[in-house]
């Protein structure tokens, strides 16, 4: 066959781009609606047909992007992580010394996780709905590095004294954030736990 191959009809770059548009816009419409329902009504009490008539979706297109609910769950997760993370990015700009921009930090982490529809999600069904060692892979991903590095620098310019390591530091003032916003289910007590938080970190000062 001589007949010349660029006569033949080709999908446009604009074609494929539509495409990518409409995906997109068909994940991000699941994962708002499915964030939305699992704060309001918890994951077990989310169905799925709530969440596609929340986000206006076909059962197929849902499984276009997602095996099930629980992979959707932890892209919730996901994204409520990263929000968490512009958070603590935000409230660290401008700080001067490792003290300063590792309390900024670590003070603007629990002011976002004690909101109502992220604590549930991310604090409170997370580590049972994706098992702790999924849960604990996302906060590796994201938010821990960075309490880790600022414990590291305030540890060498020795504002922060501990005769472990900052590894350690890291995780016992972790789990103490954690347990601050586990513990304070209606977020009533949210300027005693900041002040709690500030006065465990001056404890290794």
């Amino acid at each position: 066959d001589h007949r010349d191959l660029h006569s033949f009809p080709t999908r446009r770059s604009s074609d494929l781009a539509t495409n990518a548009q409409r995906r997109a816009q068909t994940r991000g419409c699941l994962i708002n609606a499915a964030r939305h329902l699992f704060a309001e009504q918890g994951y077990a009490d989310t169905s799925t047909e709530t969440i596609l008539s929340g986000a206006g979706v076909t059962r197929g297109a849902m499984y276009h992007h997602f095996r099930n609910k629980a992979e959707l769950f932890e892209a919730v997760c996901d994204l409520l992580s990263q929000e968490a993370m512009a958070a603590i990015e935000k409230a660290v700009d401008g700080q001067r010394g490792s003290l300063a921009t590792l309390k900024a930090g670590s003070l603007a982490w629990v002011d976002f996780m004690a909101r109502d529809n992220v604590r549930r999600i991310l604090v409170v069904e997370a580590p049972s709905v994706l098992g702790q060692q999924r849960w604990r892979a996302l906060d590796e991903r994201y938010s821990f590095p960075l309490l880790r590095e600022g414990i590291r620098e305030a540890m060498a310019e020795g504002a922060l004294h501990f005769a472990g390591s900052a590894e350690g530091l890291a995780e016992l003032l972790n789990g103490a954030m954690n347990a601050l916003v586990l513990n304070d289910p209606r977020g009533e007590n949210l300027p005693q736990r900041r002040q709690d938080l500030l006065a465990l970190f001056d404890r290794f000062c």
